[in-house]
């Protein structure tokens, strides 16, 4: 009587989940989606298209040389309306599975869920970082090209101006990885995009209607006032944060934001 026995498979170890193997998981279903793409245009248009919008307008003006004018902002004008385009992405990058149900297949594939939560941010931060700094380079050169036909443009050598073209892109990623855990934390596309909305564009000029001793000081740390700052897109530059300080209280709120996501997606069930 011969006693049959099963050996373990040869090709076992290969199947071992790690932090890589998901991350390329992740990397096809963000690229094989057709809403990554348009998203990622109609952001792309936002940024470049407003940007050259408002150099042209400003240049036209004569009321443009007065000493607040700052034609790198102008040029980057287009950021605080691409932050809408990417900041839906985001939500969208974490909302889409739970809508469809596909979390699951991925929570069952990789049953320790936190790296399915890395996988995912670090896949959108490396694309939205280099579209938008690309995307940042061009609206600057663009906008440049139409405010030097008026003697208003800057090259990018000049005091804070390539610290400008990169914190835009810095500001963008960031924005977006707050939708991202605001997908993750509400697991529903709606409330995450309402709630990015509310808090990067209806909160600030909400914020400015309270008495000024309370509104110089609290605007200036909300989410989108004092990220913008590291690019000039605030608002109010006498109140505004100085640049590195303010993206760093962007990112600290991003740090919450993320620590809520991933003991969420540890502690419940998808």
């Amino acid at each position: 009587m011969s006693v049959l026995t099963s050996a373990p498979a040869a090709g076992a170890p290969g199947l071992k989940v790690t932090q890589r193997r998901v991350v390329l998981s992740e990397w096809t279903k963000f690229r094989s989606l057709r809403s990554t793409m348009w998203t990622l245009l109609i952001a792309l248009v936002l940024m470049i298209g407003i940007g050259a919008l408002f150099s042209a307008v400003t240049a036209s003006q004569s009321h443009a040389r007065g000493a607040s004018f700052d034609p790198v902002s102008v040029s980057l004008a287009g950021t605080t309306f691409a932050v809408i385009a990417f900041g839906v992405l985001g939500v969208l990058t974490m909302s889409g599975e739970y809508a469809t149900g596909m979390i699951r297949s991925s929570l069952t594939v990789v049953p320790r869920r936190l790296p399915v939560l890395w996988a995912k941010m670090g896949v959108f931060a490396g694309v939205v970082l280099a579209v938008s700094l690309a995307a940042s380079f061009a609206a600057f050169w663009i906008g440049q090209a139409l405010l030097s036909g008026h003697h208003l443009g800057v090259s990018i050598t000049s005091p804070g101006a390539l610290r400008s073209v990169i914190g835009a892109a810095l500001y963008i990623t960031v924005s977006g990885l707050i939708g991202v855990t605001l997908g993750a934390l509400f697991r529903n596309t709606a409330a995450g995009i309402a709630t990015f909305t509310g808090v990067f564009f209806v909160l600030p000029p909400l914020a400015s209607l309270l008495p000024s001793s309370v509104s110089d000081h609290l605007t200036q740390y909300l989410p989108s006032n004092a990220g913008a700052a590291i690019f000039g897109g605030t608002q109010d530059v006498s109140s505004a944060l100085s640049p590195w300080t303010g993206f760093a209280v962007l990112c600290g709120y991003a740090v919450i934001l993320i620590t809520a996501a991933a003991w969420r997606l540890r502690r419940s069930d998808a």
